[in-house]
């Protein structure tokens, strides 16, 4: 028998071995990060998000936050999120089954539901969450999930976590769509469901629902749809791109964030029929084993619901804003991706060791954009992410899109 002594000693050793080597193996990964030009470095705000913000005691204006809408500083929101600290507390320190439900959270709900017409909503702590706790909650081993390919991370993630059947089809590609739907039925599926990324944040180009619609009413497909990077201001009054499509009645779920468009703070959320809500009450694991949404959120929340019911003010300014930007920069040479109407306008550079170095140059311009590359995006499809807001004024866009053409000559980029 070893005595106490003996064992700590032992376990001292080993504990001090393993963690040199899990150090070792740490700073050999970050090395070739480093080595490969695709390290990301975080800078500091030390204001509040807005189109002007301080980074690094330097005052810059922002082109790289889902700020499309300009709420995140929104003085409404502010005193709205003040007035629920003082009401109802700071956080419910409980899941919504136990004692984590206030009535704002139902109300919050209740606005979410018919702010995309549908029965109910459920609210997660993130949209991450609300993916992750959809697929496994909702489909078992003798159902089909068929996913773009280019759907989101957690998209990707909480198809994994379940036991339906998966099938991928090429980004886009709807023949491929219509092929991977063929091998589910022969693969005897209860249910398919077609799964797709509303708007691609990457890319900046939108899913064509009305075709996706016509493919899945022909393969009795369900069709689930996330709109974080959609809700709140793409089609005419920002209802996404179902409202875009005119589709909303054929799309059986939509999953979206609130920290985005929608205030910019935190929560996701899934919405759809009475019956399928029910089901994720009862079943899906981030919502039952994870704290409610803290009250401000949700009160600040409603308020946003409010202001884009009562007026699509922020949304027309924002298309406007969009058109702008996207039509400069072809102007004068470079290469924007994604839809024109999307106010995701990636700038496409190539090169992962250039689209870092430009994004640190338009830092000295006084522009805030940050150079995306894998594995974020694809090798060799590196680029500078630029994101327009309602917030900006065409004073901002002009001076963007002449730091852009400067960096690019200077480059040789275009």
């Amino acid at each position: 028998m070893l005595s106490k002594t003996s064992k700590n000693f032992i376990q001292k050793c080993f504990s001090t071995k393993a963690s040199k080597k899990l150090t070792k193996i740490c700073e050999q990964t970050i090395s070739e990060i480093k080595a490969a030009g695709t390290y990301k470095r975080e800078k500091q705000i030390t204001s509040p998000q807005s189109v002007e913000i301080t980074v690094n005691d330097r005052k810059m204006l922002n082109f790289c936050a889902n700020n499309y809408l300009g709420l995140s500083n929104n003085k409404e929101l502010i005193d709205s999120a003040k007035a629920a600290l003082d009401s109802r507390g700071y956080g419910m320190s409980s899941v919504r089954f136990i004692c984590g439900t206030q009535d704002i959270h139902k109300s919050l709900e209740s606005s979410i539901s018919k702010f995309h017409s549908f029965e109910d909503a459920i609210l997660y702590s993130s949209c991450f969450d609300a993916n992750a706790g959809f697929f496994e909650a909702m489909l078992a081993e003798n159902d089909a999930v068929i996913s773009d390919a280019l759907n989101h991370a957690s998209i990707i993630d909480g198809i994994r976590l379940c036991k339906a059947k998966r099938f991928r089809y090429k980004h886009l590609d709807l023949n491929d769509l219509e092929e991977q739907l063929k091998c589910a039925e022969g693969a005897g599926a209860r249910m398919k469901f077609i799964v797709t990324d509303g708007v691609f944040s990457m890319d900046g180009d939108i899913a064509p629902l009305d075709k996706i619609v016509q493919i899945a009413e022909k393969y009795e497909a369900n069709l689930f749809v996330d709109e974080s990077h959609s809700s709140g201001f793409i089609g005419k009054t920002g209802r996404g791109t179902p409202e875009l499509f005119e589709v909303n009645e054929y799309v059986d779920v939509i999953n979206s964030t609130l920290g985005k468009a929608l205030g910019g703070g935190s929560g996701g959320y899934s919405t759809g029929s009475k019956e399928l809500i029910d089901v994720l009450r009862q079943k899906s694991r981030p919502y039952l084993f994870s704290n409610s949404l803290v009250p401000s959120i949700a009160q600040a929340s409603i308020q946003v619901f409010d202001i884009l019911t009562n007026s699509s003010h922020l949304v027309e300014k924002l298309k406007r804003n969009t058109d702008q930007f996207r039509n400069s920069m072809k102007k004068i040479g470079f290469n924007v991706l994604g839809s024109d109407g999307c106010p995701i306008a990636p700038v496409l550079l190539k090169d992962e060791k250039l689209a870092t170095e430009f994004g640190e140059k338009m830092a000295n311009e006084g522009i805030y954009v940050v150079g995306f590359s894998y594995p974020v995006v694809p090798k060799g499809q590196a680029r500078i992410r630029v994101q327009l807001s309602a917030a900006h004024e065409k004073e901002h866009i002009d001076k963007a899109v002449a730091a852009f053409e400067k960096l690019g000559r200077e480059l040789k980029v275009i």
